[in-house]
């Protein structure tokens, strides 16, 4: 789906959407929902430590970059076979399954095949079930991409992702899966894309970046496509990089590519290069990939030792 614009933050004087306001009495209901199951739910405890990275909203907050680069951290500690766990949003397998990069999007969904261009990766609608699969197939640690609102599975430590929390509502009326508040409460540190603090939160801040690795499209000529949460931050990034953007098309979030929408940007690109993000182009068939230049990003956590320190409590 598309962010509806009335999720956005309000410009300076300007007042929240009235939409979101007529909204915003189901998503006091969605918040209660979601208080509901935290309280109710009884989590299975794995055998093997849990990092789960979550969000506060629905749509890009940078928590998939995050979930790679504390793979890589508890990597460097030692920590063995790390596994991603994720549910495997727009795919159809209920899993646990193992991803493999032969299988279809619609198996399993980009982010499931992201992952696991970067480590070994279940994909469980279940995620007890799939920390209990990992374990057996012999993770020595889980990294759980999303999560937050999901209260199967106990987190040895939660990392809840923030960058731009809309125009503070709950789902349908803004972003936010559950109020600020209570989600924090559910928090050992927060992970700012932003630098900005969040009031009411006494726990260790990390500030981390997304660092566009764009060499290779400096001074170039590109035509910008992409399906995610927050494409007008993949411009800004391909800008960064010193890429001369000459025109871009953006499409729904996990937006399923066909040939004809490919043969189409490559003639409104003309000259100019195709570029798209990571996660776009493992939505791409083999044949659709030919001269499709990928922006990768990784996340830079701007104090390292701190996230090293959270790891090692774990």
């Amino acid at each position: 789906m598309r962010t509806p614009d009335f999720w956005k933050s309000p410009k300076p004087g300007q007042h929240i959407s009235p939409l979101a306001l007529l909204l915003s009495p189901l998503g006091w209901l969605y918040g209660l929902s979601v208080a509901w199951k935290a309280r109710m739910t009884r989590p299975y405890t794995c055998a093997v430590p849990v990092i789960c990275v979550g969000n506060l909203t629905a749509g890009g907050s940078g928590k998939t970059p995050i979930a790679m680069a504390v793979a890589q951290a508890l990597r460097a500690r030692g920590a063995g076979d790390v596994f991603f766990l994720t549910r495997g949003y727009g795919g159809k397998a209920e899993g646990p399954i193992l991803v493999s990069q032969r299988m279809p999007i619609s198996m399993v969904g980009d982010e499931a095949l992201l992952l696991a261009r970067h480590g070994p990766t279940m994909v469980a609608k279940n995620r007890a079930a799939g920390a209990l699969f990992a374990v057996k197939k012999g993770a020595g640690a889980i990294v759980m991409d999303d999560g937050h609102q999901n209260f199967s599975l106990k987190k040895n430590l939660s990392l809840v992702v923030v960058d731009d929390l809309g125009n503070g509502l709950l789902i349908p009326a803004g972003p936010l899966r559950e109020s600020i508040a209570q989600g924090l409460k559910r928090a050992d540190a927060v992970v700012t894309m932003t630098g900005d603090t969040l009031p009411g939160f006494a726990g260790p801040v990390l500030r981390a970046r997304l660092v566009a690795d764009g060499a290779h499209l400096s001074g170039k000529n590109v035509f910008a496509f992409a399906g995610i949460g927050r494409p007008e931050k993949f411009i800004t990034s391909l800008k960064e990089a010193g890429a001369i953007v000459t025109g871009m098309q953006f499409f729904p979030d996990h937006h399923p590519y066909g040939a004809a929408e490919i043969a189409a940007l490559r003639q409104r690109a003309g000259d100019a290069m195709l570029v798209t993000t990571e996660k776009d182009f493992v939505r791409l068939d083999a044949q659709m990939r030919a001269g499709i230049e990928v922006l990768a990003v990784t996340a830079v956590f701007d104090e390292p030792q701190l996230l090293d320190s959270l790891l090692a409590r774990v």
